[in-house]
């Protein structure tokens, strides 16, 4: 079974200096790490640990994806998280679109130090999706929702049909995330490009208005959906970095309390 060409997960060690930091990072809906290659690729530079997980069903077959669960996706995220969590003293997530969702999750679930999301989903704005359980048993699947992209010649590497049965796992995952998302303590950074034919306003909302912590947005006012591909890219990459360190400067004005906290979690 080909995989699509730069499905391949992403992984590379901590080089900087002091606290070693580390990344999870999540593709999003259909795609592969392909869509965030370039921005795990900085990070990387920078000196963070990175682990980008290929999502179960993905980077095979749109068939293939129709038989997964969002339990797999979300799994092979935090197994990618606790593997940094084992060799870095602090832990950041970040995602684009359902990778974003995925983050967030765990940004919910692990004491990670904060998150970075690109046009996150929190809820489907297809009006079938009020249907979407009973719809994939009569339509396997629909046109591919891909290469939302403002910058000329990107391919995300995107499937070209969308399984409906992975659509109702998506809409479920969503569902669920947005429970959780009160559980959020760490600041999150959002990236909002202001045209995004794929996840509307409502999902930002959504998020602004159930997490406790401190929610920045910046908004591109130059890309589509897939922005980590698109021509405000290097601004996402150079934000991500400005917000892991100034993240971590707060961290370390904590005194005593950082120590505290990192002790009780390795107890």
């Amino acid at each position: 079974m080909n995989k699509l060409p730069d499905s391949a997960p992403f992984r590379s060690a901590f080089t900087g200096t002091g606290l070693r930091i580390g990344v999870v990072m999540s593709h999003g809906f259909t795609g592969s790490p392909r869509s965030v290659r370039p921005w795990a690729e900085h990070l990387a530079a920078a000196g963070y640990a990175v682990n980008l997980p290929l999502l179960p069903g993905h980077g095979t077959t749109w068939q293939d994806m129709a038989t997964r669960s969002w339990h797999e996706w979300h799994r092979a995220v935090d197994d990618a998280y606790l593997e940094l969590a084992e060799e870095c003293d602090y832990v950041f997530a970040a995602g684009l679109s359902m990778g974003g969702t995925l983050a967030l999750r765990i940004a919910a679930t692990r004491p990670v130090a904060g998150t970075i999301v690109v046009n996150p989903g929190m809820v489907l704005d297809d009006p079938r999706a009020v249907v979407v359980g009973a719809l994939k048993y009569v339509l396997k699947s629909t046109p591919a929702i891909a290469n939302d992209i403002l910058k000329p010649d990107q391919d995300e590497g995107a499937y070209p049909r969308t399984p409906v049965a992975a659509a109702h796992q998506l809409k479920r995952m969503y569902k669920d995330t947005v429970g959780l998302l009160p559980r959020i303590h760490a600041p999150v950074r959002v990236f909002r490009s202001t045209v995004d034919n794929i996840v509307s306003d409502a999902s930002l909302a959504i998020l602004q208005s159930r997490v406790q912590a401190t929610v920045d947005v910046s908004y591109l006012r130059n890309s589509y959906h897939v922005a980590t591909l698109d021509n405000d890219a290097p601004e996402i990459f150079s934000g991500t970095v400005g917000f892991i360190q100034k993240t971590l400067a707060a961290l370390a004005g904590s005194g005593p309390s950082l120590e505290k906290d990192k002790a009780d979690e390795q107890a």
